[in-house]
């Protein structure tokens, strides 16, 4: 059982753990250069005046006085909301249009194996570098905000990331629903880009406007990492929201790809 996630799992491993030591990376760097960005740029007043009120809104801005509101910019929105969600459509994209560009999936499904099988196998999958990249970046941020004497608390440290989980499958769904919409790696790569970065940017835009309905067909008003580190606060309905997005997008990824001709 369970033959091709093991595979491909093996296959992503190495390229993981490379991801995981790089955000790990990153942010050490953001919590190391806190103290000085804060002592160079005075209070939240003199900063935000700085910025286009349009960046403010795009990325939840909120305050830089402290850890956490520095890091809500610096790491989560701009690392984990924008780049693992484009990275992770990227790799959705990549799991069945990438064997029917090469001609290996009529191989593939000429084994005992189901059309339902063969995706939802390469669809778990992508919980190697989900969860590679959200077990060793906590522990870098607590540990450095116990070090610069601006510590966040373990809980909030350790929600941020694991509800940025059901968030991070969305995005690889809607690169598994552009998978098996195009039969070439590179178009179905572009469309899951172009549409999970048109979601962030839809929500980013109508936020506090009289179109913030529209919004709500976005995964990212559904993960607010501002609202996690900032108010210590977590709404569980955001994530069986998410949970919902994703069964929807893997449901209707398989009924494209049942009645594909392949």
């Amino acid at each position: 059982m369970l033959e091709l996630a093991r595979f491909d799992g093996r296959n992503r491993l190495r390229g993981s753990i490379y991801l995981s030591i790089a955000m790990a990376a990153l942010a050490a760097l953001m919590v190391w250069v806190f103290p000085s960005y804060s002592d160079a740029f005075g209070g939240d007043e003199q900063i935000l005046e700085a910025m286009p009120e349009v960046m403010i809104r795009m990325f939840d801005i909120q305050t830089f006085t402290s850890l956490e509101g520095f890091l809500v910019f610096e790491l989560y929105v701009f690392g984990w909301i924008i780049l693992l969600g484009l990275y992770l459509a990227y790799l959705g994209a990549g799991t069945i249009a990438d064997d029917v560009e090469r001609g290996r999936m009529d191989i593939v499904l000429s084994m005992p194996l189901s059309r339902a099988r063969v995706l939802l196998e390469r669809y778990t999958v992508l919980a190697v570098p989900i969860v590679a990249v959200n077990v060793l970046t906590p522990i870098v941020v607590y540990v450095g905000g116990q070090l610069i004497d601006e510590p966040i608390p373990a809980v909030d440290v350790l929600a941020v990331h694991l509800l940025s989980i059901p968030y991070l499958f969305v995005c690889g769904a809607i690169g598994l629903a552009a998978s098996v919409a195009a039969d070439r790696v590179g178009i179905a790569q572009r469309i899951a880009i172009g549409a999970t970065f048109g979601l962030f940017l839809i929500e980013s835009m109508v936020v506090d406007t009289d179109y913030e309905r529209f919004g709500a067909i976005s995964p990212t008003r559904y993960y607010d990492p501002g609202e996690i580190l900032l108010e210590g606060t977590y709404d569980l309905g955001n994530v069986a929201v998410l949970f919902a997005m994703g069964l929807v997008l893997v449901l209707a990824s398989y009924l494209w790809f049942k009645r594909a001709d392949i």
